[in-house]
């Protein structure tokens, strides 16, 4: 109950920062104008996806509602490109991959603040905890990228905002929804806007009784079942807050919030996974980021300051039995671990002439970590990184395209880095087709755990992993813009690999390059005015120095989506989701060996109905043809589930 409390008073506290920012907000005579579909990711400002040579996908608010989904996590995996694999229920640790790179080569940006934990293994993103809940918009940037975005961002960006269009007015969201595994959802969402500013602060919560993530005999068993297992149970509270506001004509701020707190059970690892009814891990996350915009030169010099800071103090209690022939003997493990990011950023500007303008910025940003634990093995280190960069965009000629930028990064602990990227956009006039391409390298540097873990494992003279990809393909269009088609042909290759040597026992540069290339596939088809369809298809080939496959990167990949609506007042999306030759890594060291795992398809189904225009109440449907499948060797996964729930706007 404490949680909820204290979740409480955070949302009194935003509704009250969004009631100060709302405050004397004049909606009257506000227009709504359609600029088209805008990015933000590709080059850290809002532009026309049409002119972007990155390869970008947009998850919509339009999209999150048809499905009402409960988790990131949920729409992600049907980006092309894109794969996730959870050992168990909601809640267990999410290995996400683009591209079939691991998520530590994935930069993840929540409303802008870096939300990567410092104090993992290595430095990446605890997708599991995100709820879906007041998200507006989910961006997915491919290709290497940290050009723009420093470290990390190897393979990708993904982008979470809360912050999307905003009708004028103060708006109210509620919704609520339960059902299988004993799971509870719900939330509220406030938001406003004017002619001046806009903001959004909402609390959603997560409560699932869960299933067992470990396997016996290959079945999850619950408690329902005679020498059953633990269900690993899961719960979150998230609350977020998004605002901006113009103060004059050049001058303009913005904020953005985030509190995560979350707890939940898991089970032992292992070949095959155990039952453990001891492991528990919580987390609270909490996050900030302030931040103006300053407009020179009748909007012509264009400036970005901000400031951010993230913090996770996370625990795991864990036990584990041992019998070395005198009887059992139970150890106990609790571990606590606390990080902190500080990040100063400047971003400008300048339009030299209407086809060129001329980007650069600079950023500072200092990661700390401690762990502690009841076998006194403490530690505390630090690191810090500053970068620079500068992007010249180009339009020589009508519908074309070009960006070529650099940066150049020092790092505290092995010196400097530069990184480059060019992209480029060309719209065959008349025909509906654009051609797209991007290249560019891309770095990861080395974890404060990779660095100095203790027992000597950490290795203070690791260089950064280096990377060198590119993208190449055609968007085709159809009927006016209904039908759209897209083929891309990408290619990530990884060098001067940070992994565990089991003969070392310590961190070491592994020799060799990970290769990964594929095809992506995509298309959507406003069909007719009660019918829209959408397919996606990803093949991927990845290849170790070993010459093995990566794990848990599937080699075909698809997703098909539906929505119609038979009356006008009922709406049914369903979605399928397919996978087909994936392998798992069993064991660790030089017994370590490849394990393929079941080809699977998911269908999943929500029909909704409107009695009025604010009101919806809905039905929805998880893994309906009750697939039994593993997306890690030897962890469970849900069977099929029923959900029922409502919204209501106001």
């Amino acid at each position: 109950m404490q949680i909820y409390r204290k979740s409480a008073f955070v949302l009194a506290a935003q509704s009250a920062l969004a009631a100060i920012l709302l405050a004397g907000m004049a909606p009257a005579g506000a227009q709504e104008i359609d600029i088209g579909e805008i990015v933000v990711t590709p080059n850290r400002a809002p532009g026309d996806k049409a002119k972007t040579g990155s390869k970008v996908e947009k998850v919509t608010k339009e999209d999150i509602e048809k499905q009402k989904k409960p988790t990131v996590l949920d729409y992600l995996t049907l980006v092309p490109g894109v794969h996730v694999a959870s050992p168990g229920g909601t809640g267990q640790e999410a290995s996400v991959s683009v591209r079939g790179a691991d998520k530590k080569y994935v930069k993840t940006l929540f409303n802008g603040i870096d939300i990567s934990d410092p104090t993992s293994t290595q430095v990446q993103t605890s997708y599991q905890h995100l709820l879906s809940g007041g998200v507006t918009a989910i961006e997915v940037l491919k290709g290497s990228q940290s050009t723009l975005y420093g470290s990390d961002a190897v393979a990708g960006v993904i982008g979470i905002s809360t912050l999307g269009d905003i009708e004028p007015g103060i708006h109210h969201d509620v919704m609520m929804e339960g059902g299988s595994f004993g799971t509870v959802r719900g939330g509220y969402t406030l938001s406003g806007a004017s002619d001046t500013g806009k903001a959004a602060a909402s609390i959603y919560g997560l409560s699932t009784d869960g299933i067992s993530s470990a396997l016996v005999n290959g079945n999850p068993l619950v408690d329902s079942t005679p020498n059953a297992l633990e269900r690993d149970s899961y719960r979150n509270v998230t609350a977020t807050f998004a605002g901006e506001k113009k103060l004059s004509e050049q001058f303009s701020v913005f904020g953005s919030a985030l509190f995560i707190n979350s707890s939940g059970d898991y089970d032992d690892s292992g070949n095959p996974p155990t039952d453990n009814e001891v492991n528990v891990t919580r987390s609270t996350q909490k996050a900030g980021r302030l931040g103006f915009n300053l407009d020179l030169l009748d909007g012509r010099f264009r400036n970005t300051v901000s400031a951010q800071i993230f913090d996770i103090d996370r625990d795991i209690t864990s036990a584990a039995v041992f019998d070395f022939g005198g009887g059992p003997i139970r150890s106990d493990f609790v571990g606590n671990w606390k990080g902190r990011r500080h990040k100063f950023d400047y971003q400008g500007a300048f339009d030299a002439a209407d086809w060129a303008t001329v980007q650069f910025g600079a950023d500072y940003e200092q990661q700390f970590a401690a762990a502690t634990d009841n076998f006194g093995t403490n530690t505390s280190d630090d690191m810090s990184i500053a970068g620079a960069w500068g992007q010249l965009v180009l339009d020589p000629v009508d519908n074309l395209t070009l960006t070529a930028a650099y940066r150049h990064d020092e790092h505290s602990e092995f010196g400097g880095y530069g990184t480059y990227r060019f992209s480029g956009a060309y719209l065959l006039p008349g025909s509906g087709t654009k051609f797209h391409a991007s290249v560019g390298t891309g770095f990861r540097a080395p974890s404060l755990y990779e660095l100095y873990a203790p027992f000597g494992t950490g290795n203070p003279d690791l260089q950064p992993e280096e990377s060198l990809g590119f993208d190449v393909g055609v968007e085709q269009r159809f009927l006016d813009g209904r039908l759209v088609a897209d083929l891309t042909y990408f290619q990530l290759d990884t060098e001067n690999l940070i992994d565990y040597s089991y003969s070392t026992f310590s961190y070491v540069q592994v020799p060799g390059v990970t290769h990964r290339n594929g095809i992506e596939a995509s298309l959507t088809w406003a069909a007719t005015s009660w019918l829209d369809l959408g397919g996606a298809y990803t093949y991927t080939r990845t290849r170790q120095p070993d010459g093995q496959p990566r794990p848990r990167i599937p080699e075909h990949d698809i997703g098909l989506t539906a929505t119609v609506r038979p009356a006008e007042k009922w709406s049914i999306t369903a979605t399928a989701h397919g996978v087909v030759n994936v392998t798992d890594r069993v064991g660790s060291g030089g017994s370590a060996f490849d394990v393929k795992l079941k080809d699977y398809l998911l269908i999943d189904a929500r029909i909704a109905y409107k009695p009025t225009e604010a009101t919806e109440v809905y039905l929805r449907g998880e893994n309906l043809l009750n697939q039994d499948y593993q997306l890690v060797r030897g962890f469970g996964t849900p069977g099929a589930a029923v959900y029922a729930g409502f919204k209501a706007t106001f």
